[in-house]
């Protein structure tokens, strides 16, 4: 009864449209209500803010606040801009190369910003107008930037590994490492698209820059450049925590947008500070609403009839079940943003892969893979609503360009599932 309850309210409230973490928090509590039912309402809510407050208040998720700090002050600063020059004086003047540049740029800038969305928000308002006027379709060029902005998810530091990492007690640090390969395989695959796809329209090139202006831009995107490599640099030498770089991430990022590009002005502080809370609480509202979900699936042994039929319905293969793990993950991806489902599905999956004996860190990017191409895929995918937005396009057009794109992704997300070297080979 209770299972019934509480999917039938998720159903109804995603079916209304409202807000994830609303669905999410709703039917948990409609469910805590039915289950409660003749107690006082103040001891059946009493669990609630316990449950809250242990999901978010876990130190590694720290990191998430800084990470988003960090990605703004440096989007403030102007290194997407910069990011951009230096890949345009670099492969502007190839056929298709204006594309190139956009997803060579969104895999630089992944590494940055850590999240998908805010990838597509900085580079999109660049990097869309200029691939219409290199001869790209509207729609293709939106469907690009959409995808490539998914990168962000996969290449480290990504925050998506950070919440898995908290979840399934992997080290986070390794997951960085881990998703490296992948992200890089992804944006391979998107170069052979946008070729491919370049092929049919009369592209318009850049002049070649001569070495000098390579020079230069390379000189003005450096302490950009720097900020990946101090981060995982530092992780990986042991000079500081996941956390403790997000926190680097932040002040490096001010330090370099006051005083080496000196584009963030002090007075600017203020609503930086805002835009960086503003994404934080919306992550960590979800967060919150994800976690006593799962929290209801828990207590009413939902989690473990899902695992135990799902060794059963594999036969303890794990071919069979990594399987059934992409189209479940592919699925949810229509419908839910990456940390809700990586809340609900990370407490139900990551112990049938123990069992099964699938290396977590794999199983992680497996799962981080997924949940990015679920950021193009409709109706829910974020990143089309963000590149719609900017290039004044229907979610129902852009669906249909982004097809090819989705198509090299789940290419990726195979070789990644069944080639652990892939995901393993730098750990």
């Amino acid at each position: 009864m209770l299972v019934g309850i509480l999917f039938l309210s998720f159903a109804v409230l995603l079916l209304l449209g409202a807000p994830i973490a609303i669905y999410l928090g709703s039917s948990s509590l409609l469910t805590m209500l039915v289950q409660g039912a003749g107690k006082p309402i103040d001891a059946i809510m009493a669990a609630l803010p316990r449950i809250v407050s242990a999901s978010t208040s876990k130190f590694v998720l720290l990191a998430i606040p800084f990470f988003i700090l960090g990605g703004t002050i440096m989007e403030r600063a102007g290194i997407s801009r910069r990011l951009i020059e230096l890949a345009e004086s670099l492969v502007g003047h190839i056929k298709g190369g204006v594309a190139l540049v956009c997803i060579i740029v969104s895999c630089f800038f992944a590494a940055i910003s850590g999240s998908g969305p805010a990838t597509v928000a900085a580079l999109g308002l660049i990097m869309i107008p200029a691939m219409v006027k290199a001869g790209y379709d509207p729609a293709f060029s939106a469907a690009l930037m959409a995808v490539g902005g998914a990168i962000g998810v996969i290449i480290p530091p990504s925050i998506n590994f950070v919440v898995y990492g908290s979840i399934a007690d992997a080290s986070i640090g390794t997951l960085f490492i881990g998703g490296i390969i992948p992200g890089l395989m992804m944006g391979a695959a998107l170069v052979i698209v946008a070729l491919w796809v370049g092929r049919r329209y009369d592209l318009k090139t850049l002049p070649r820059a001569t070495w000098s202006l390579r020079g230069k831009a390379f000189k003005d995107a450096f302490w950009g450049l720097l900020m990946p490599i101090i981060i995982l640099g530092g992780i990986y030498g042991g000079v500081f925590t996941p956390t403790e770089a997000a926190a680097v991430s932040a002040v490096y990022g001010l330090f370099v947008g006051i005083f080496i590009y000196r584009s963030v002005k002090i007075k600017e502080l203020y609503s930086i500070m805002v835009d960086a809370a503003s994404v934080t609480s919306t992550v960590m509202f979800i967060t919150a609403a994800a976690s006593l979900f799962a929290y209801i699936l828990t207590r009413a042994r939902i989690d473990v009839a899902i695992s135990t039929s799902l060794i059963e319905l594999t036969g303890g293969n794990f071919v069979i079940f990594l399987l059934v793990v992409n189209l479940v993950l592919l699925l949810a991806g229509c419908f839910l943003d990456s940390t809700s489902a990586l809340f609900i599905f990370t407490p139900l999956f990551v112990p049938v892969a123990r069992a099964l004996n699938i290396d977590i860190v794999h199983f992680g990017v497996v799962m981080i893979v997924n949940l990015a191409i679920g950021l193009v895929t409709p109706p829910v995918g974020v990143n089309l609503f963000v590149a719609c937005g900017i290039a004044g396009i229907d979610v129902k057009t852009i669906s249909r360009a982004v097809v090819p794109l989705i198509i090299a992704s789940l290419v990726v997300l195979a070789l990644v599932t069944y080639v652990p070297f892939l995901s393993l080979a730098l750990t």
